[in-house]
Formats: structure tokens, sequence, C-alpha cells
């Protein structure tokens, strides 16, 4: 015999829950972006920093407002290191050979300022990783 009430509860637990994300307030998104401009702001000293490296050379040398940086195409397959690699390791790469410094973790606060700055250049461009 066919039991309706067992059915309706086995439709009800089948049935997908509506999940609601977490609201943000005007105060939350507007702490956020203070929070991210700070950040920024330290990205932009470190990518004039001459001490960033041992030659004197500075990141803006090459990339003037982290032009033809790309952030945007990341992760990529980069020749100079033969494998797909993600924003923070060019940053390194570039950190080892033009500017001679030392290479920096990918969580170390002056390489989230380096990428945040990076990456603020190009906000509102559309992201395509892989792309050259």
């Amino acid at each position: 015999m066919f039991n309706y009430k067992k059915t309706l509860i086995i439709l009800a637990l089948s049935v997908p829950s509506v999940v609601v994300a977490d609201e943000f307030t005007k105060a939350d998104l507007t702490q956020w972006e203070s929070e991210f401009q700070t950040v920024v702001k330290q990205g932009r000293v470190a990518f004039t920093d001459p001490n960033l490296g041992t030659n004197g050379v500075v990141c803006a040398q090459c990339h003037p407002n982290a032009a033809n940086t790309h952030p945007e195409t990341y992760p990529k397959f980069q020749k100079q290191i033969g494998k797909v690699i993600s924003l923070w390791e060019m940053v390194n790469w570039c950190l080892r050979n033009p500017l001679e410094g030392q290479p920096l973790a990918a969580d170390d606060p002056k390489m989230t300022a380096l990428v945040a700055y990076i990456t603020s250049e190009r906000k509102g461009v559309k992201l395509e990783a892989g792309k050259h």
C-alpha cells in the first residue's frame, strides 16, 4: 500500500535547502576596501623599493604602474620557468633574476602586498587564466 506521509517526508528531504550567503553591511564593505587599499599602497611602495633586490633595480623599471604584468592571465605556462605557475611564483622569478634578490614565501605580507598592487592595477580586466 502507498504511504503518502512517508512519500512526502522523502520528497521534502530530497529537495535542496536554500542556502543564504552571508550578508555584508555597508560598514563591512567600507572596512574591507580600506584594508585592501592599505595593502595595495604597501605593494606600490615595495614595487618601487630598490632594497627588494641587491642591484638597485626596482619592479617599476620594467613594469611602470604594474604594466605588462597581466595578473588576470595567471596561472599560466611561463617559458622562463618551464611550467604552469601562479602570479606569486612569477614575482619570485623577477625577484631572483632581474632584481637579484631573495624570493618571498607565498604568504609573506610583502608578497601579498605586491600581488595586491599588481592585481589592483588591472581591476576590471576580464580574467583569462592561461592566456598569453
